[in-house]
């Protein structure tokens, strides 16, 4: 037995990215836009960088320094 009304209606949209690429996707929002896409990922790209500019590695390193171990 079908229910009528019971699932969300679907639709056939364009995702818009940050970075001015557009794809074609289906959902049940008209609109998308999304941060970051597989055209400007570092994953996808291969243009990863490693960014510390609040030193947490130093931070890290600094509280767990007088840590003893058991």
């Amino acid at each position: 037995m079908k229910k009528n009304g019971f699932h969300p209606q679907v639709f056939e949209i364009d995702a818009k990215c940050i970075c001015g690429n557009t794809f074609v996707t289906t959902s049940t929002q008209k609109q998308i836009n999304v941060e970051i896409c597989s055209n400007c990922h570092p994953l996808y790209t291969g243009q990863q960088k490693f960014v510390d500019s609040a030193g947490r590695i130093e931070r890290f390193a600094a509280r767990y320094a007088n840590v003893s171990k058991k």
